[in-house]
């Protein structure tokens, strides 16, 4: 096989993969509910650990003052001095950032 029939072949692989990320982002601009899930869980980590968690894998509309997103909904359960506390929370579908958090 020759060098160029080589390279070829990558180029075309690298374009075809680009492609159907871009049409896939298109189908579907939501990240991943388990990686949205994820970084949450790792965000709290930093704090100390974390005893349970759970997310919504369908996006839900978000609604406060004026404003509506999509976001998934989950919660996070962890012990502090000696109780469990549960806090819920609602991350954005497209970025995956916390938009609300509450203590249950």
């Amino acid at each position: 096989m020759k060098l160029q029939d080589f390279l070829l072949g990558v180029a075309t692989g690298i374009a075809t993969a680009y492609v159907i990320k871009e049409v896939s982002e298109k189908v579907n601009p939501y990240k991943n509910a388990n990686a949205v899930l994820e970084n949450i869980k790792n965000a709290f980590k930093i704090q100390g650990p974390i005893d349970g968690s759970w997310i919504f894998m369908e996006p839900q509309l978000f609604h406060k003052e004026n404003i509506e997103i999509p976001v998934y909904k989950g919660g996070i359960s962890r012990v502090e001095e000696g109780e469990t506390v549960n806090l819920e929370f609602a991350a954005d579908a497209k970025t995956g950032s916390i938009v609300d958090l509450v203590r249950v």
